[in-house]
């Protein structure tokens, strides 16, 4: 395991596939490679590309990397599919896109079932950012299946967001519904050579005016055809500007994203825990619920005392 890590660490692509298959599968090994890969990470800079199917998610990644590739920086790509439910693997997969890449050392694209998790967003793509960060990644771009109110936990991983809409799409109004305005860093209006782009620009700048971003940065809107490149050179230097104005104005601290990050490992491993004694040692504590002997919240501290007591942890 040790090899597998040094080689990663050393630009080894292979490696650094084969720790993000591991980390997918939720290997034995996930935790000691995560642990020694960790004082290697918080050095690159995640920019999170989220929005409606259909808004050309794909072509902008495409192209945002052709963008940053020409500064000569190494890009990671993350695209988050659906799932197959025969395979558990990811139904798109990166062979079918950004061909144009695929071949140059200096991209990383990696392809990530769902998983089944709510929002699309999978439970490994943090796990799997951080060992593209420790890959040397300057740029580590995630690409999202699609917007709704179960995926704005895009925000948390990514330090710049990018909210893709459309005209004619009726974005204007799953914006407002999904809760957008909260997460979007950059609004970015594609496929900008379709009529109502200008009406949909002025939409959401006029919502932008009826409320005060908490952090202080102003979204700005900008417009992209992605097919021809064009709009693409700004919305690198609006990324760009956006990290400098993050580290100007110390937006969320580390402090903070290491809190969150215990709060959801934490979270997810009590879940785990409880779940496999539930299975082993309270069968008949089922029993009696089911049977309406016992109410489900008292049931429930139960377990959390005997858990406690016992040492959930062991």
């Amino acid at each position: 395991m040790n090899n597998l890590v040094e080689k990663m660490l050393q630009g080894d692509r292979r490696s650094t596939a084969r720790i993000i298959t591991l980390i997918e599968n939720d290997a034995p090994e996930k935790r000691e490679i995560l642990k020694q890969i960790y004082p290697y990470t918080g050095r690159a800079h995640v920019v999170g590309i989220t929005g409606s199917p259909g808004a050309g998610k794909s072509s902008l990644v495409d192209e945002l990397t052709r963008e940053i590739r020409g500064e000569g920086l190494k890009v990671g790509i993350i695209a988050v599919d659906p799932t197959s439910p025969f395979s558990g693997g990811a139904l798109l997969g990166d062979r079918i896109r950004m061909q144009e890449h695929a071949t140059d050392r200096g991209v990383f694209i990696r392809s990530m079932g769902t998983r089944g998790n709510l929002g699309g967003l999978a439970e490994a793509t943090r796990d799997a950012i951080r060992v593209l960060d420790a890959f040397g990644c300057e740029v580590i771009l995630v690409e999202t299946v699609g917007v709704g109110q179960s995926e704005l936990d895009i925000m948390h991983h990514a330090d710049t967001t990018l909210v893709v809409l459309t005209p004619q799409a009726g974005d204007h109004i799953q914006t407002i519904k999904a809760g957008i305005m909260e997460i979007a860093d950059i609004f970015v209006i594609n496929k900008a050579d379709l009529d109502g782009t200008g009406k949909m620009v002025t939409d959401i700048e006029a919502m932008l005016d009826m409320s005060t971003p908490a952090s202080g940065w102003r979204p700005p809107v900008l417009t992209t055809i992605a097919l021809d490149h064009r709009g693409i050179p700004e919305l690198w230097a609006t990324i760009k500007e956006h990290r400098a104005w993050r580290k100007d104005n110390r937006v969320e601290t580390t402090k903070e994203k290491v809190r969150r990050e215990l709060a959801e490992i934490i979270q997810h491993q009590l879940t785990h825990l409880i779940n496999r004694d539930l299975d082993r040692h309270y069968q008949n504590l089922i029993e009696r619920v089911a049977a309406r002997q016992l109410d489900p919240y008292s049931a429930a501290m139960e377990v959390i005392k005997k858990s406690w007591k016992g040492g959930l942890m062991q």
